[in-house]
C-alpha cells in the first residue's frame, strides 16, 4: 500500500477538491494531514494556497480555515423568496456581504420526513436552516432543511393612524423608512376604533389599479402621541417579544434566593459592582488583590462574579424557553425589553449590595507583565460590598472620593486599578483593535421628549471593567475548550481580501501607507489610525476602517476574535442580558460537576449551531431596532426646526446622495443628489465621494458641512437636508480627470434648472461653459455649485 507521503507534493486540483468537500472545516494542518506533507513542503503549501486565495479559488475564513469563495455556513438564517419551476422552495441568506459575491448563493428546499412542528415554512418566511452544497445544473448552489421558522410572511404593515379630517376612516403612516410617504387608506368600516396617533398593524386589502392602496386594521398597540412611546415602534415592527409567557412568570415567581449549599462561601470578599449609574442590574462584580506568592512578584489576584442565571433558568424550562426567543435584552432611552423577567434580572440575579447572591466566579492569577498565569471557576455565594458608577469610581481615584466612595478607596479601588494598570501591559503586548468611535447616548426628560444628547467621557473606570470582563471571557473558552465540551464562542472574521484592498485604495488618495505584508493583524490598523491621529481625516478614516471591518457574531466554529486579537473567546459575563453566557455558564457548570443548571449531557454541537445562528440573528434585532428608537426620537426632537441650519460631517456616501450626521445631536440625514448643483455627479467608490463631472468638485465621507434641515419624518425616523456648499466646505477640488484613476464611477445626473447635453468634443465643451457661465443665475459660483450669502 502506497502511504500518502509517497505520492510526493499533491496537484494544485487535489487540494482544492479536499477543500470543496469539507466546506469550513479545513485548515493549513488539516490539508498537511490529509496529504501527508511534512514541515519541509509546508512552505510550499503555504505558498500555495496564497495563490488560490490571490485568484480567487478559495478563500481564508477567520485565521485556520479555508474554504470556497462564498462558503456558507452548516447552519443559517435565510429568506425564503420564491420556487423553481418544479415548485421547491428557494431561499437566499437572510445576511449576505456583497463584496465576497454580488449575488447570494440560492438554496433549494427539501422537505424532511422527520421535520419538527414549527419546520413547515412558505415563501416570504425567515427560516433557521440546515444547508449543504450541491451540484445543481439550474445554478442552485446548496439544498437545505428548516429547523426552525423564525418570522412568518409579512402581509401586514406597521405604521400610524391618522384620521381624516371629515371623522370617515383614515390613513395608515408608515413607520418603515423605506416606505415614508406610501401611505395606505383606510375604510370607515375597517378603523377597528383606532384613534389618531395610534400604533396599529394593517392587513393589505387587493388594489383597485388606481388611487392610495388600501388596509384594514389587524390590531391596535395603543397611542404613540409622545416620544415616550416611540420604542414601542420598534419593538412592533420586529416582532420583540414584550410579554412572557404565563408559565415563564409563574417559574420566576417560584424562585427563591440561592443559598450555602454546594457552594463556597464568598460573602467576606469585597465585592463590587461598577456600572453605569442608571443601570437597574448588577451581573458582574470585581475585586482585585497583589499576589502574595514570591515567584509572582508583582503580580495580581483577580476575582470576577458573574450572577448564578443557571440556577434559576434550567434547560427546557419554559424561562428557557423564553430566553431563547429573546436571545438578548434591549435597549431604549426609556424602557428595556429584558431576556427574563425582572424577578430574576433585577432581585435574585441582581448583585446589590448586602445581600446575599449566588454566583458563578472566576479566579485568575495575573503576571506583573498583565498576562494570565492560571484560572479556576468556582459557584460561590458571595455579597457585594458596593453598587457604583463609573464616574463614581473614577472621582475617588482622582483625588475626589465621596461618602460611598471614601472607605473603599484604599483597601478596595486602588488595587483595582493597580491591577488595571498591570492588565493594561498584557493588552498593549496583544493590541487589539482600537478605533475612536463616539458613542452618543440620548437622554430624556419626565415626560419622555428628549432633554439633550451626549457623548459620555470614556473613562479609566470603564476599561478596567472592560479588561476585567474580557479575561473572565478568555479564562470560559479556554476551560471549555480544554473539557472539549460544546461550546457557543464570540467570533469576529478578519476582514476580506476585497475589503483590505478597498481601504489600501482609499488610504492611496490620502497618501496614507498601509503595507500588508504576511499575516492580518489588528496591529497593521493601529499603525494606520496612529498615523492619522490629530488631522483633519482622524475621524474618517476611523470611520472607513471600522466600515472595513467583518461583524461579530456567535458561532460553535471558533475562528478567533480578530479585533480583540484572542485566538479563544466565548461570552461569559453577562447572562442576565445575553442568552449565549447562559449557555456558557451551564457548559462551565457541567465542565466541573458543580451542580444543578448545568449543560445536559445530550446537548449537541449541531444543536448549538442552531442556538448560535438564531441569537445571532436576535443581536442584530435588537442593535436595528436600538438604531431605528434613536433615529424617530431625534426626528421628533428637530420636527420643529424646519428651516433651521446646522453643522455636521458626510457619514455615508451613495449613488442616491450624501448621509450626513449632525455634530450636535449625532442625528443622520440624506442630502439627495437631485439637490447638490446642476452638473452630473460620479459616485466614486473608492474615494467614498461624490464628484463633479464639470467642475471637480468633491464631496467626500467625514467632511465637515453646514446643512439646513429641509423636512422631518418623526414616525420614520427620516430627516432631509439641504448642503450649504460654501467654498470653503470642501476639502479637496480634482479637475475632471486630474489625480489618481478612478474605478467603478457611476455617472449620476444631478437636478438642474436646465437641461444641458453633455459634451462630446472638447472645443464644444469649452463653448457649452461659457454659456453657461453667460446665463448663471445669481446665488451660484463660478463652477455651478450653490451658495448661500
Amino acid at each position: 500500500m502506497i502511504k500518502k507521503r509517497d505520492i510526493g507534493f499533491p496537484p494544485r486540483e487535489a487540494i482544492v477538491a479536499f477543500i470543496r468537500a469539507n466546506p469550513g472545516k479545513v485548515g493549513t494542518k488539516d490539508i498537511a494531514r490529509e496529504f501527508g506533507l511534512k514541515n519541509a513542503d509546508r512552505a510550499a503549501l503555504k505558498e500555495l494556497l496564497r495563490e488560490l486565495v490571490a485568484d480567487g479559488t478559495v478563500k481564508k475564513s477567520g485565521r485556520k480555515k479555508i474554504v470556497e469563495p462564498a462558503t456558507l455556513p452548516a447552519t443559517l438564517v435565510a429568506d425564503i423568496t420564491g420556487r423553481d419551476s418544479d415548485g421547491e422552495l428557494i431561499a437566499k441568506p437572510a445576511e449576505w456581504d456583497e463584496a465576497e459575491q454580488s449575488e447570494p448563493p440560492r438554496i433549494r428546499i427539501y422537505a424532511s420526513r422527520l421535520a419538527k412542528p414549527g419546520a413547515t415554512a412558505g415563501v416570504g418566511d425567515r427560516a433557521l436552516l440546515r444547508v449543504e452544497p450541491i451540484n445543481d445544473a439550474d445554478g442552485i448552489a446548496y439544498r437545505g432543511r428548516v429547523l426552525k421558522v423564525l418570522d412568518q410572511a409579512r402581509n401586514r404593515v406597521l405604521g400610524i393612524f391618522k384620521s381624516n379630517p371629515n371623522g370617515n376612516g383614515g390613513r395608515l403612516i408608515p413607520v418603515d423608512k423605506k416606505q415614508a410617504g406610501r401611505e395606505l387608506s383606510i375604510a370607515p368600516g375597517d378603523t377597528k376604533d383606532a384613534k389618531d396617533g395610534d400604533l396599529i398593524s394593517v392587513d393589505l386589502l387587493r388594489g383597485r389599479g388606481y388611487g392610495l392602496p388600501s388596509g384594514r386594521v389587524k390590531e391596535r398597540y395603543g397611542s404613540v402621541a409622545t416620544e415616550k412611546a416611540i420604542s414601542l415602534i420598534a419593538i412592533h415592527a420586529h416582532e420583540i417579544p414584550m410579554d412572557f409567557s404565563a408559565a415563564a412568570v409563574a417559574e420566576a415567581e417560584a424562585a427563591q434566593p440561592a443559598t450555602l449549599k454546594g457552594r463556597e462561601d464568598w460573602r467576606e470578599l469585597p465585592l463590587v459592582t461598577i456600572d453605569p449609574p442608571d443601570a437597574k442590574d448588577h451581573d458582574d462584580a470585581v475585586h482585585a488583590e497583589p499576589d502574595l506568592d514570591p515567584s509572582n512578584a508583582g503580580g495580581f489576584i483577580l476575582h470576577v462574579a458573574i450572577a448564578d442565571v443557571a440556577y434559576y433558568v434550567r434547560p427546557g424550562s419554559a424561562l428557557d424557553r423564553d430566553a431563547l426567543i429573546r436571545g438578548n435584552s434591549v435597549y431604549f432611552p426609556d424602557r428595556v425589553v429584558p431576556m427574563l423577567p425582572e424577578r430574576i434580572s433585577n432581585n435574585l440575579c441582581s448583585l446589590v449590595p448586602g445581600e446575599a447572591r449566588g454566583a458563578l466566579a472566576v479566579r485568575m492569577v495575573m503576571g506583573a507583565d498583565g498576562r494570565k498565569r492560571s484560572h479556576s471557576f468556582h459557584r460561590v455565594l458571595m455579597r457585594s460590598a458596593a453598587k457604583l458608577s463609573y464616574a463614581q469610581a473614577q472621582a475617588a481615584i482622582d483625588g475626589k472620593p465621596d461618602d460611598v466612595t471614601g472607605p473603599l478607596l484604599e483597601p478596595i479601588l486602588k488595587p483595582l486599578y493597580a491591577a488595571y494598570e498591570v492588565a493594561k501591559r498584557g493588552r498593549d503586548a496583544r493590541d487589539p483593535l482600537d478605533l475612536d468611535i463616539p458613542e452618543r447616548k440620548i437622554l430624556l426628560k419626565k415626560d419622555g421628549t428628549v432633554d439633550r444628547v451626549v457623548v459620555p467621557e470614556r473613562l479609566d473606570a470603564h476599561k478596567l471593567i472592560e479588561e476585567f470582563m474580557i479575561s473572565a471571557n478568555v479564562a470560559a473558552a479556554e476551560l471549555l475548550e480544554k473539557k472539549a465540551l460544546p461550546l457557543i464562542y464570540r467570533v469576529h472574521d478578519e476582514p476580506t481580501v476585497e475589503k483590505v484592498h478597498a481601504l489600501q485604495e482609499f488610504l492611496k488618495t490620502l497618501d496614507v501607507p498601509f503595507a500588508k505584508s504576511g499575516a492580518l493583524r489588528p496591529s497593521l490598523f493601529n499603525r494606520v489610525l496612529t498615523l492619522v491621529a490629530g488631522q483633519d481625516y482622524e475621524q474618517l478614516v476611523n470611520e472607513v476602517v471600522l466600515r472595513s471591518q467583518a461583524q461579530a457574531e456567535y458561532s460553535t466554529d471558533n475562528y478567533g476574535h480578530f479585533g480583540l486579537n484572542l485566538r479563544r473567546y466565548a461570552h461569559f459575563t453577562s447572562p442576565i442580558r445575553r442568552y449565549a453566557d447562559l449557555v456558557v455558564h451551564r457548559g462551565l457548570l457541567r465542565a466541573l460537576g458543580l451542580g444543578d443548571g448545568a449543560l445536559p449531557d445530550s446537548e449537541t454541537p449541531d444543536h448549538l449551531a442552531e442556538v448560535a445562528a438564531q441569537i445571532s440573528v436576535t443581536e442584530r434585532r435588537a442593535m436595528k431596532a436600538e438604531r431605528e428608537t434613536a433615529d424617530r426620537l431625534i426626528a421628533h426632537h428637530l420636527a420643529d426646526r424646519i428651516g433651521a441650519t446646522f453643522q455636521g460631517r458626510i457619514s455615508g456616501v451613495t449613488r442616491a446622495g450624501l448621509f450626513i450626521k449632525l455634530d450636535d445631536t449625532g442625528a443622520d440625514g440624506l442630502v439627495p443628489i437631485r439637490t447638490l448643483g446642476t452638473e452630473y455627479f460620479d459616485y466614486d467608490e473608492t474615494r467614498h465621494a461624490l464628484i463633479g463631472q464639470r467642475s471637480g468638485a468633491m464631496h467626500r465621507l467625514g467632511d465637515v458641512v453646514d446643512v439646513r434641515l429641509v423636512e422631518a419624518q418623526p414616525v420614520a425616523g427620516a430627516l432631509r437636508f439641504e448642503l450649504l456648499t460654501q467654498a470653503d466646505v470642501l476639502v479637496s477640488r480634482h479637475p475632471r480627470g486630474a489625480g489618481p484613476k478612478r474605478k467603478n464611477t457611476v455617472g449620476t445626473r444631478a437636478k438642474r434648472t436646465k437641461p444641458e447635453p453633455r459634451p462630446k468634443h472638447k472645443d464644444k465643451s469649452r463653448k457649452k461653459s461659457q454659456k453657461a457661465g453667460a446665463k448663471r443665475k445669481p446665488g451660484t459660483s463660478k463652477k455651478g455649485r450653490s451658495w448661500t450669502p
